[in-house]
C-alpha cells in the first residue's frame, strides 16, 4: 500500500483532489461522520449521476461544476458551509456531511444530490485506474469496478493493522483517505458497492423489512452475521466494514449520529490527539465508558449504539488488531477454528487462565485492554458467549433483577457451584471473572461505590487513565481490602457502602485462587508443586493453607494475610458459608446478620459443629479453619485482638498458635498457683485463651505435638476412628497400654491437665453437659469432676454420664497424680509412707495405683492424716463398690475373675458382687499376688463398715438401731455391731447376722495366712479386731497374773538372800 502517494502524482483526476482535500480537512480536525438527512433516494443501478448532476468533474478551486451552484443545495450550503469552502466542492461535501442536529437537516433534494454525487466518486474510471495500480496483485484483469477497488483498498488498510510486516505499509495521508472514502458510504449500504453485490440476497433474507438509510441496514446485517444461513462472501464483507468501524468509528453513520453531542460535552475529540487514537472506536467507547462510570449522563440512544459496539467487538476477536497481533500463536494453537459468537475470545481467556497451555504476556494485555474498552461487567448481553451459555441460570436465580443489570454477573457469581449453575455457564463466567478481578475498575458497582474511598487512600486515576506500569494487577482492590477491615484506633477505613462492595467480591475471589491476581500471580510455583493434585472446588486454596509452612515467602505472606482477613469475616469463604447454611440458620442467624463478624461467626460454627443439624462438608470446612489457625496466632481474629499484647509483652518471637496458648496458659496457671496480687494477662486474654483452650480439646488435629507423637499409634490402634468429638483422644486413652513410649507420655500428660481442670476433658463435658447442668451448676470449673462423683449415684444420673465418671474415676485411680483432690490432701503422707514407691517411679508413667494402695493399708493401719484418711476413704468406698476402680486388684486378680467371678463380672451394674465373691472364693485364689490383695481389702474393711458395701447393706438397720450414737470411722460402729452379735440380748438382722460371722471366719483366716510382720502390725491388728474388748482383758488379765508371780518371786528371793548373809 505504500505507492499511494506516488499514484496521486500520476493521475491528477477526482480521486487525486478527493484524496489530497480529505487529507487536509482532516489535519485540521474538520473531518466529520457521514452523510446526513432524510429521504434518500434509491441507487440508479448504472452508477450514474442523479438529476441536476452534471458529474463530478473536480473538487478544487478551479473552474467548472460547482456544487454550492447547483439550485437544491445552494440554500444550505450559504446558511450551513463557510463562504471560503464554496468554492471546493470536497470542502462543501464534507461540510454537509458533518450536518447532525435535526433543526439543521439539509433538504431532501440537496440530500439525493449528494448520495449520488459520492456513489459516483466510486465508480469514476480514473479511480478504478489508479486502484488497479495500486491492487494489481489482489485484482483480477477482468474485475469490474462494482466497489472491489474500494473493497480492495480497505481490506489493505486493515491488513496493514493486523501484521506486523514491513513489506505493507500504508502512509497516514492514504490511511484518512481511505476511512474517508468508508464514512462516505456510512448512511447508506448502497454505496458501498462491494458489500452491496456481496450481501445483496443475505440484506433480503433477513432485513427486508428494513429501510435503506442512516446505517440501518448496515446494523441488521451486523446482528445476523454469524447466522449459519449468512453466506461467506457477505460476513467477509460485514468484517471488512467492521473493522474500519474500529479503525474510525465515524465509519458507523448511526454511532457517530447519537454520540456526537456526548463526545463534544465530555471532550472526547481533543484536539491535540492524533486523530488515528482519537477516531479509534475503543477510544470512543473508553472515553463515553468513563462519563457513564463517573456518573454522567450520557443519552440514552449513545449508550445504545455504545452497547451495540462493545457486543460486537467481543462478539468477533478479527475486530481487534492488537489480538491478532498479539494473540496470533495462541489462536492457531489452542483456538482455531471457534471464531464465531465470541468463542474464540473465550478460548483466549480459557488459556490464560491456565486450563489449557501458556500465552503470552502481550496476548493477556490485549485481552486485559479489549475486556475494558468493552466493559462487559457493565451488562453481560455484551459477552454473547456468556449470556447464551448462562440464558437458563439467569431466567432461574437470577430473575428478580432486571436485564443487563451489573448485579446479574454477581448473582452468577453466588449461584456458582450450586445446583442451579450449569457446566458451560460456569466455565464462561470464570473466564470473563478472571480479568475482571484484575482490574476494580471493570465491576461496576464496585467502581461506583469506592471511586471516592480509591482515589482518596489508595491514589488511583481516573476510569479511563492508564495506572502506573510499576503497579501490579490487584493493586487497587487489595489497598480497599487492608482498609476495610481496620479499626478506627488504626485509622482511615473505607465508607460503609464500599466495605460491603469489598466484601462481595472478596466472597467471590474465595471460589477460585484465580480470580485473586496477586495470589496466582506469587503463589503460581507452590501451587504446582504442592497443590497440583487438588482441582476440586475450593481446594487449592485450602492446600496452599495446608502447606503454608513449606510456601515460598511472598505466596506466604499472600496465603498468611488472606487467612487472616477470613479469621475476622469467615463470610468470606463463600463455599463454607454456603455448605453451612442450615447451621448458620438454626445457630448462628444473629452472628451472620452482623455487618461487621469480628469473628463471632467462626466461633459459632465451632460450638455447633456437633449439632445433628450439622452436615458434613460444613464440619470438615470447620476443622479445615480451625486446623488452620494453628499454624499462626494471628489466624485466630477473635483471640489475636484480645491477647496480642499480652503475646508481645510474655511470648515474644512465639508465632504458632498452640505455642502461644502453651505460653499464656502457663503464665495464668502460675500466678493462680503463686496467688499473685496482679495477673500478668489481662482478663480479656484469660476469658479468650479459655475459649481458645476448650476449642483445642475437641480434636487432636488441633495440638499438633500430641498428633504427631501418636501418629503411628492412632494408625495402629484407632484406624477406624473418625476425627472430631475428641473420639480419637478417647480411643488412645483406652488403648494407653499399648502406645509407644512417646505417645504415652503426652496421653498421661493430656490427662493431667484434663483432671485439673474438667472443662478441657471435651468427652465428659459433651456426655455429662445435662447432668452438669442440674448437679454442679453452681460449682467452680476444676471442681466438676469431684461434683459429678458426688452425684454419680443418683437416680436420676444418666447413664452414658455415669459410665464415663466411672471411666474418670478408673483413670484417676491407676495414679495418685490424676487425682488433684487426694494429691493435695496427701501432699505429707504420700512421701511419708510410699517414698519407696516414688523412688522407682518413671516421669509421665503410670504407678498403676500402688501409691493409692499403699495409701489404703495405711488407713486400715489408722495412720493418715485427716484429710488424706478421708479422701482414701472415698476410693475404698467406690472401689469396694466396683472392682475396676482397684488397679491392683484388677491387676493381679484378672483370672480368678474371669474363672470365678465371670458372673458377678459381667453385671451391668456394679455393686461390690466381684469384691464378694473373691472374698467368699478366697481359699480357692492360688495366686500369691490375688490373695494379697484380697486380703488387703478384708484389712480395709475391718477399719471401717463403709468400706464394706455388702456388709454395711446387710446392717445398715441394725447400725440405725443398735449403733446410731457412734460416729463413724476407725472401726467403732464394726467394733458396736461385733459386740451386738456376741451379746444374747440383741437380735440382728439374719442378713446382717450371717454377714457378719462370714467376715469373722474371713477375717480369722487372714490372720493365719497373713501374721502380723511386727509388733505395731499386732498392735495394729487388736485395735481394729472387732474383739479388741476381749483381747484387751485378756492381755490385762495376764499382765496382772504376771505382776503378782514376779512380787512374790521377788519376796521369796528376798528372804533367801537375807537368810544367807544373817549365817
Amino acid at each position: 500500500m505504500a505507492p499511494c502517494g506516488r499514484v496521486r502524482s500520476r493521475w491528477p483526476g477526482p480521486l487525486a483532489l478527493l484524496l489530497l482535500s480529505l487529507s487536509a480537512a482532516a489535519a485540521e480536525g474538520g473531518a466529520g461522520p457521514g452523510a446526513a438527512g432524510q429521504g434518500l433516494q434509491p441507487v440508479v443501478q448504472g452508477g450514474g449521476p442523479g438529476p441536476g448532476v452534471r458529474g463530478p468533474r473536480g473538487g478544487g478551486s478551479g473552474g467548472g461544476w460547482k456544487l454550492a451552484e447547483e439550485p437544491a443545495c445552494r440554500e444550505d450550503v450559504s446558511r450551513v458551509c463557510p463562504k471560503h469552502s464554496w468554492a471546493n466542492n470536497l470542502a462543501v461535501l464534507e461540510c454537509l456531511q458533518d450536518v447532525r442536529e435535526p433543526d439543521n437537516e439539509i433538504s431532501s433534494d440537496c440530500n439525493h444530490l449528494l448520495w449520488n454525487y459520492k456513489l459516483n466518486l466510486t465508480t469514476d474510471l480514473k479511480f478504478e485506474s489508479v486502484a488497479r495500480e495500486v491492487c494489481k496483485s489482489t485484482i483480477a484483469e477482468d474485475a469490474h469496478s462494482q466497489g472491489e477497488v474500494v473493497a480492495c483498498l480497505e481490506k489493505g488498510l486493515v491488513k496493514e493493522a493486523e501484521e506486523n510486516d514491513p513489506r505493507i505499509q500504508v502512509s497516514d495521508g492514504c490511511k484518512k483517505a481511505i476511512l474517508r472514502v468508508a464514512e462516505l458510504s456510512s448512511d447508506d449500504f448502497h454505496l458501498d458497492r462491494h458489500l452491496y453485490f456481496a450481501c445483496r440476497d443475505d440484506r433480503e433474507r433477513f432485513c427486508e423489512n428494513t429501510q435503506a438509510g442512516e446505517g440501518r441496514v448496515y446494523k441488521c446485517l451486523f446482528n445476523h452475521k454469524f447466522e449459519e444461513s449468512m453466506s461467506e462472501k457477505c460476513r467477509d464483507a460485514l468484517t471488512t466494514r467492521q473493522k474500519l468501524i474500529a479503525q474510525d468509528y465515524k465509519v458507523s453513520y448511526s454511532l457517530a449520529k447519537s454520540c456526537k453531542s456526548d463526545l463534544k460535552k465530555y471532550r472526547c475529540n481533543v484536539e491535540n490527539l492524533p486523530r488515528s487514537r482519537e477516531a479509534r472506536l475503543s477510544y470512543l467507547l473508553m472515553c463515553l465508558e468513563s462519563a457513564v462510570h463517573r456518573g454522567r449522563q450520557v443519552s440514552s440512544e449513545c449508550q445504545g449504539e455504545m452497547l451495540d459496539y462493545r457486543r460486537m467487538l467481543m462478539e468477533d476477536f478479527s475486530l481487534s488488531p492488537e489480538i491478532i497481533l498479539s494473540c496470533r500463536g495462541e489462536i492457531e494453537h489452542h483456538c482455531s477454528g471457534l471464531h464465531r459468537k465470541g468463542r474464540t475470545l473465550h478460548c483466549l481467556m480459557k488459556v490464560v487462565r491456565g486450563e489449557k497451555g501458556n500465552v503470552g504476556l502481550n496476548c493477556q494485555q490485549a485481552l486485559q485492554t479489549l475486556i475494558q474498552e468493552t466493559d462487559p461487567g457493565a451488562d453481560y448481553r455484551i459477552d454473547r458467549a456468556l449470556n447464551e451459555a448462562c440464558e437458563s441460570v439467569i431466567q432461574t436465580a437470577c430473575k428478580h433483577i432486571r436485564s443487563g443489570d451489573p448485579m446479574i454477573l454477581s448473582c452468577l457469581m453466588e449461584h456458582l457451584y450450586t445446583e442451579k449453575m450449569v457446566e458451560d455457564c460456569e466455565h464462561r463466567l470464570l473466564e470473563l471473572q478472571y480479568f475482571i478481578s484484575r482490574d476494580w475498575k471493570l465491576d461496576p458497582v464496585l467502581y461506583r461505590k469506592c471511586q471516592g474511598d480509591a482515589s482518596r487512600l489508595c491514589h488511583t486515576h481516573g476510569w479511563n487513565e492508564t495506572t502506573s506500569d510499576l503497579m501490579p494487577a490487584g493493586a487497587v482492590f487489595s489497598c480497599l481490602y487492608r482498609h476495610a477491615y481496620r479499626t478506627e484506633e488504626q485509622g482511615r477505613r473505607l465508607s460503609r457502602e464500599c466495605r460491603a462492595e469489598v466484601q462481595r467480591i472478596l466472597h467471590q475471589r474465595a471460589m477460585d485462587v484465580k480470580l485473586d491476581p496477586a495470589l496466582q500471580d506469587k503463589c503460581m510455583i507452590d501451587l504446582g508443586k504442592w497443590c497440583s493434585e487438588k482441582t476440586e472446588t475450593g481446594q487449592e486454596l485450602e492446600c496452599l493453607q495446608d502447606h503454608l509452612d513449606d510456601l515460598v515467602v511472598d505466596c506466604r505472606d499472600i496465603v498468611g494475610n488472606l487467612t487472616e482477613l477470613e479469621s475476622e469475616d469467615i463470610q468470606i469463604e463463600a463455599l463454607l458459608m454456603r455448605a453451612c447454611e442450615p447451621i448458620i440458620q438454626t445457630f448462628c442467624h444473629e452472628m451472620a446478620d452482623n455487618q461487621i463478624d469480628s469473628g463471632d461467626l467462626m466461633e459459632c460454627l465451632i460450638q455447633n459443629k456437633h449439632q445433628k443439624e450439622m452436615n458434613e462438608k460444613c464440619a470438615i470446612g470447620v476443622t479445615h479453619f480451625q486446623l488452620v489457625q494453628m499454624k499462626d496466632f494471628r489466624f485466630s481474629y477473635k483471640f489475636k485482638m484480645a491477647c496480642k499484647e499480652d503475646v508481645l509483652k510474655l511470648c515474644p518471637n512465639i508465632k504458632k498458635k498452640v505455642d502461644v496458648v502453651i505460653c499464656l496458659s502457663t503464665t495464668v496457671r502460675n500466678d493462680t498457683l503463686q496467688d499473685a496480687r496482679e495477673h500478668r494477662v489481662s482478663l480479656k486474654c484469660r476469658r479468650q485463651l479459655r475459649v481458645e483452650e476448650l476449642e483445642m480439646t475437641e480434636d487432636i488435629r488441633l495440638e499438633p505435638e500430641l498428633y504427631e507423637a501418636c501418629k503411628s499409634d492412632i494408625k495402629n490402634n484407632c484406624q477406624n476412628v473418625q476425627y472430631g468429638n475428641a473420639q480419637i483422644i478417647e480411643c488412645l486413652k483406652e488403648n494407653k497400654k499399648r502406645l509407644s513410649n512417646r505417645c504415652h507420655q503426652k496421653v498421661f500428660k493430656l490427662q493431667e491437665n484434663e483432671m485439673m481442670d474438667p472443662e478441657l476433658d471435651y468427652t465428659l463435658m459433651r456426655v455429662c453437659k445435662q447432668m452438669i447442668k442440674r448437679f454442679c451448676s453452681e460449682a467452680d470449673s476444676k471442681n466438676i469432676l469431684q461434683c459429678l462423683k458426688q452425684n454419680k449415684n443418683s437416680e436420676v444420673m444418666d447413664p452414658k454420664c455415669k459410665q464415663m465418671i466411672t471411666k474418670r474415676q478408673i483413670t484417676q485411680n491407676t495414679d495418685y497424680r490424676l487425682n488433684p483432690v487426694l494429691r493435695k490432701a496427701c501432699k505429707q503422707d504420700i512421701p511419708k509412707f510410699c517414698q519407696n514407691i516414688l523412688s522407682t517411679a518413671k516421669d509421665d508413667a503410670e504407678l498403676e495405683g500402688q501409691v493409692i494402695s499403699c495409701l489404703k493399708l495405711k488407713y486400715a493401719d489408722q495412720r493418715l492424716s485427716p484429710d488424706c484418711e478421708d479422701q482414701i476413704r472415698v476410693i475404698i468406698q467406690e472401689s469396694a463398690l466396683d472392682y475396676r476402680l482397684d488397679p491392683q486388684l484388677q491387676m493381679h486378680c484378672s483370672d480368678e475373675i474371669s474363672s470365678l467371678c465371670a458372673e458377678e463380672a459381667a453385671a451391668q451394674e456394679q455393686t461390690g458382687q466381684v469384691e464378694e465373691c473373691l472374698k467368699v472364693n478366697l481359699l480357692k485364689i492360688k495366686t500369691e499376688m490375688c490373695k494379697k490383695e484380697v486380703l488387703n481389702m478384708l484389712k480395709e474393711s475391718k477399719a471401717d463398715i463403709f468400706v464394706d458395701p455388702v456388709l454395711h447393706t446387710a446392717c445398715a438397720l441394725d447400725i440405725k438401731h443398735h449403733c446410731a450414737a457412734i460416729p463413724p470411722g476407725r472401726g467403732r460402729q464394726m467394733s458396736c455391731l461385733m459386740e451386738a452379735l456376741e451379746d444374747k440380748r440383741v437380735r440382728l438382722q439374719p442378713e446382717c447376722k450371717k454377714r457378719l460371722n462370714d467376715r469373722i471366719e474371713m477375717w480369722s483366716y487372714a490372720a493365719k495366712v497373713a501374721p502380723a510382720e511386727g509388733f505395731s502390725d499386732l498392735a495394729m491388728q487388736v485395735m481394729t479386731s472387732p474383739s479388741k474388748n476381749y483381747i484387751l482383758s485378756v492381755i490385762t488379765v495376764g499382765i496382772c497374773v504376771l505382776f503378782l508371780i514376779g512380787l512374790m518371786c521377788g519376796r521369796i528371793t528376798k528372804r533367801v538372800t537375807r537368810e544367807l548373809k544373817d549365817r
